[in-house]
């Protein structure tokens, strides 16, 4: 099976998962600063949330560009990787109206973990499908980046319970670290495209 329709069906669902967050934005009641300060935490979370699901957008759009050939078993691993991305929204609007308190960043954590797991498995399933000499088993490597996201991330949801503002930076500090696209696969692609 070729990737187009997995690569659609993505999309969409990335397309629906932003305009369901944005929709979560109110215009502030007043035409005063505090009216205006009073959606900042919103505006905040939808920000930070809007990048995260931008990152997934652009990594998984590099990623299928390794991809030859599509199984059910990819397709199912790439559907959980929806799943967890389209529980953000609902993560986003709580913490949006709770910003550092620490349960709602706790659960914003594990809600940002989970697509990271999703995302890591994802890579995992091409990688087995495609080989380990395949063009994105070369370019992972031991894929240090990956799992020190999931270590961060695991942690911030950890030290909500202590200092929420911890964790909200170590959410910022994976997006940071997410924010290019990933140049391991741009790397390689170039080099097969090279002319020998």
């Amino acid at each position: 099976m070729g990737k187009d329709r997995l690569a659609a069906f993505s999309d969409g669902v990335l397309a629906i998962i932003i305009t369901v967050m944005v929709l979560e934005l109110h215009v502030p009641h007043g035409s005063d600063l505090g009216a205006l300060m009073a959606i900042v935490p919103g505006l905040l979370a939808y920000v930070l949330s809007f990048t995260y699901v931008a990152i997934y957008w652009n990594n998984h759009h590099h990623l299928l560009h390794t991809v030859t050939r599509v199984d059910g078993f990819i397709l199912w691993t790439n559907s959980h990787l929806l799943f967890w991305l389209s529980i953000i929204p609902v993560a986003t609007a709580w913490i949006g109206h709770n910003l550092l308190l620490p349960l709602p960043t706790a659960v914003y954590g594990a809600v940002l973990l989970m697509p990271a797991i999703a995302y890591y498995l994802l890579v995992r399933t091409i990688i087995r499908r495609h080989g380990r000499d395949s063009m994105l088993a070369q370019a992972i490597g031991q894929d240090l980046k990956g799992k020190i996201s999931v270590l961060l991330l695991a942690a911030g949801g950890v030290v909500a319970f202590v200092e929420p503002w911890i964790s909200m930076a170590l959410y910022v500090v994976v997006a940071i670290i997410w924010i290019a696209p990933d140049r391991r696969i741009e790397r390689i692609i170039a080099q097969s495209q090279a002319p020998q």
